[in-house]
């Protein structure tokens, strides 16, 4: 699975992007490997918006080794 990563959490991550190994796997499963991968994620998991394949998904969403996972920090404009 592909996982990208944009604004503070590439500083978080100290990278754009990483390769994670697995299976199929739903959101908590996701979230549980990229916080063991990268605790500081843990505290924006409540506002970081989830986008599989280019597509927001919802908390039930199923991932896959082939899917691209996007995680969304909140924006704000003016």
């Amino acid at each position: 699975m592909r996982l990208l990563f944009f604004a503070h959490l590439k500083d978080i991550t100290h990278c754009a992007e990483m390769n994670l190994p697995g299976g199929d796997m739903d959101t908590d499963d996701l979230w549980c490997k990229l916080i063991e991968a990268h605790p500081g994620l843990e505290t924006f998991r409540a506002s970081v918006r989830l986008a599989k394949n280019s597509e927001y998904v919802g908390r039930d969403a199923r991932f896959t080794e082939a899917d691209e996972v996007a995680l969304i920090p909140p924006v704000s404009g003016g």
